[in-house]
């Protein structure tokens, strides 16, 4: 499929958008502008305001970083949105070297290793499972987060992912992006 919106890159947006462009860089620490923002810049409210929602909601609180990046990877890899899960997998993996000294270790490919916390796990596979299924909890859902060490502050939080990894598949697919070429480098130096 081919891009279903325009791509501005950063040398052909306007003030606004570089703007925005920048935030995007300086917050999610690489030296680069995404392709997901990229397709969004020809509607500059809507990637503002997409923009807020993504950071707010990945970039900010309480839960490590690595669990929201293994959430939308794991729900992005069973969607087969490839843009996300390339994506995802890319930062998690990043992230996940901080659990092994072994340079080889892929968090994304181990999730059942001893190294991963539980509290890892049970996020996981507790907010993948709500929103692969339209958000459908038990109660039983709570209870597991909270049994493994999340306050209620953190298991919205957490549920918040689920909300927002649709919002990120959705855009992806539709706009019909193809990974960015500084993430395939990025991956072939892991």
């Amino acid at each position: 499929m081919k891009n279903s919106f325009s791509i501005i890159e950063y040398q052909d947006a306007d003030l606004e958008i570089k703007a925005i462009y920048d935030d995007t860089k300086k917050t999610l620490g690489i030296p680069f502008v995404l392709n997901w923002f990229k397709c969004q810049a020809g509607n500059p409210a809507l990637l503002n305001g997409n923009w807020i929602k993504l950071k707010s909601t990945l970039c900010e609180g309480k839960v490590p970083n690595i669990i929201k990046q293994l959430i939308i990877y794991t729900v992005s890899a069973e969607r087969q949105c490839n843009y996300c899960a390339e994506a995802h997998k890319l930062f998690a993996d990043m992230l996940g070297k901080s659990l092994s000294s072994d340079p080889d270790f892929l968090i994304s490919e181990n999730m059942d290793s001893d190294l991963v916390p539980n509290s890892y796990k049970v996020a996981v596979r507790t907010v993948a499972n709500a929103a692969l299924s339209d958000g459908h909890l038990e109660e039983k859902d709570f209870e597991a987060l909270t049994k493994a060490g999340f306050n209620s502050e953190e298991i919205q939080e957490l549920f918040a992912q689920a909300d927002l990894v649709n919002m990120l598949n959705t855009i992806a697919n539709i706009s019909g992006i193809k990974i960015d070429n500084e993430i395939v480098e990025l991956s072939y130096s892991m």
